[in-house]
């Protein structure tokens, strides 16, 4: 198989696995050891979901559009959600403070990730998924 991958895929995915590491290296590290943290994954796994939803429905490409502004909105609060977790863990001693920083290292790393997917790959509909 001859596969050429664009260049823009392979930071996404080195940066999405460095996000994961730092989030991994808050659970796992021997002085830490509490797996709570991992929680967030849920908050990965939601937050492009509004916008996906509202690209596909809305059919207005005007600069105000409710239903954008609905997504970009639930967008924030995940996103919002994903940050007050682990400081709500760290303030209710669950987890320590050092686990809380490499969490929210791990979570602007991830989260940065997702915008330059949608950056780099969500300009047009002249995007086809099968080029890869």
């Amino acid at each position: 198989f001859n596969v050429s991958l664009p260049p823009a895929l392979v930071g996404l995915s080195f940066s999405g696995a460095i996000g994961l590491t730092f989030l991994l290296l808050g659970c796992a590290l021997e002085q830490y050891g509490v797996y709570w943290p991992l929680f967030v994954l849920i908050f990965y796994i939601l937050s492009p979901i509004p916008t996906f939803i509202s690209r596909r429905v809305c059919e207005d490409d005007s600069s105000s559009n409710a239903c954008r502004e609905l997504a970009y909105f639930l967008t924030t609060g995940i996103v919002v959600s994903s940050f007050g977790l682990p400081i709500v863990l760290a303030r209710n001693s669950t987890i320590q403070w050092g686990a809380c920083g490499l969490v929210m290292t791990g979570n602007v790393v991830i989260f940065l990730t997702i915008l330059g997917f949608f950056v780099v790959f969500g300009g047009g509909d002249d995007f086809s998924w099968e080029q890869w």
